[in-house]
């Protein structure tokens, strides 16, 4: 296991060629996927042809620091999901987005807070990033209160892209949250 990160409860490790099923499994959940594409699963040869191979592709863009990282528990290394920690496609390397989309077993158990935190961690520390960004829906509160928990802050608000706006709420546009190393270190 090519581990990339590690927290009291969690692994993350990079994603390898063999994890599409992992992939299919997520986004073939309709709570899952409620806030991202209105329930519809991810078609399996898109995660298999596309997705995938742009996920290991990153590692090698960012020399395997950013990217999409496989979350498994340590106690029996169940995976749970994913956390993302990377740049726009064309964007500064100071400049990353943060995110998740975790199984439904897995929520409400502090995971995604917990694997969110130790990313911020990692970046300010370790891979001098200046800045942590995040985008959700505006009615995805669980997702907000976790941005909000992580000390970041309210940024800006977004228009729904067009190939979300039959999601439910999609009325109401999406929100950015930010934090700055200089924010993250006074918290």
């Amino acid at each position: 296991m090519d581990i990339y990160l590690q927290t009291e409860r969690l692994t993350l490790r990079r994603f390898t060629a063999d994890d599409a099923d992992l992939l299919i499994e997520l986004d073939s959940d309709p709570a899952v996927m409620r806030y991202l594409t209105g329930g519809s699963p991810t078609a399996p040869e898109i995660v298999r042809e596309r997705q995938l191979p742009n996920i290991l592709a990153g590692y090698e863009k960012w020399g395997g620091d950013l990217g999409l990282f496989a979350a498994h528990e340590k106690e029996g290394g169940a995976f749970i999901g994913w956390f993302i920690l990377r740049p726009e496609p064309d964007g500064p390397l100071d400049e990353v987005e943060l995110g998740y989309r975790l199984r439904q077993a897995a929520w409400g158990k502090g995971y995604a807070t917990e694997g969110s935190r130790a990313l911020l961690v990692k970046a300010f520390t370790g891979l001098g990033v200046r800045m942590v960004w995040a985008e959700t829906m505006s009615v995805n509160l669980g997702s907000r209160n976790i941005m909000e928990k992580l000390g970041m802050t309210l940024a800006d608000t977004i228009p729904t892209p067009p190939d979300m706006e039959m999601i439910e709420g999609s009325e109401f546009g999406g929100v950015r949250y930010e934090i700055t190393k200089q924010q993250w270190e006074q918290q």
